[in-house]
């Protein structure tokens, strides 16, 4: 196995110590509810090592893996865009199932390590909360992983309605999550209850499934869901 992949000895060494130094400049959106410093802040001091983003798995996520194997394959032409695209894992995995995917991340330098990684595919810096407004009612397929979970309630409810209008007539958006269960928990990340989840459909989206799944990496309950507009 490579030093530089997950599970590897000295790999989660690297990690559980940039965990540890980015706990310690994260105050949990307090002085910027969007953590937008913070985010930039884990890219830019993180060097070539992608120990040192922690939910970089150089893989696309499992559950999104898992429901890509059992899509259909997308129309010719059609579009699909990864929020929060990190260093390009989920992207890629997307494209490779037939959909014209674009990437994009607050962090350019984010938007650069992934485009190193897959120059074929579009990488775009981005602002989820200044977004283009062509990408409004642009896409056939929006993936959303754990970025709703990395911001506090009041931006969390903001960014959802903004993921939902990425979504074309016809389109779907699939969200995966850590599951919260109990009333509270302290974060960040801050795992989601199943009514933050379906909250997705007070945007002019439909439920087609809600899920609560087990990680198989982790075993953490998640949540993937599917939602539609008519």
């Amino acid at each position: 196995m490579s030093e530089n992949a997950p599970g590897d000895p000295d790999f989660e060494s690297r990690r559980l110590a940039a965990r540890a130094r980015l706990d310690a400049i994260d105050d949990s959106g307090a002085g910027d509810p969007y953590r937008r410093a913070w985010f930039t802040a884990v890219y830019e001091s993180a060097g070539e090592d992608p120990a040192q983003i922690p939910w970089a798995d150089l893989r696309p996520h499992p559950l999104l893996a898992a429901w890509l194997a059992h899509a259909p394959v997308p129309a010719s032409g059609a579009r699909a865009l990864d929020v929060g695209c990190g260093l390009g894992d989920n992207a890629a995995a997307i494209a490779a199932k037939g959909w014209r995917t674009t990437g994009f991340d607050l962090s350019p330098r984010a938007i650069h390590w992934a485009q190193s990684r897959f120059p074929a595919l579009a990488f775009v810096a981005a602002d989820l909360f200044r977004a283009p407004d062509e990408w409004t009612a642009a896409f056939d397929l929006v993936h959303e992983c754990y970025t709703l979970q990395a911001l506090p309630d009041g931006p969390r409810a903001d960014a959802t309605g903004r993921i939902a209008q990425f979504v074309r007539p016809g389109g779907r958006l699939v969200v995966i999550a850590r599951a919260r269960n109990t009333s509270s928990f302290a974060g960040p990340p801050w795992p989601l209850a199943r009514d933050e989840i379906m909250s997705a459909a007070a945007h002019g989206l439909t439920t087609e499934a809600v899920e609560q799944l087990p990680d198989p990496t982790d075993g953490k309950p998640h949540w993937r869901a599917v939602f539609r507009r008519g």
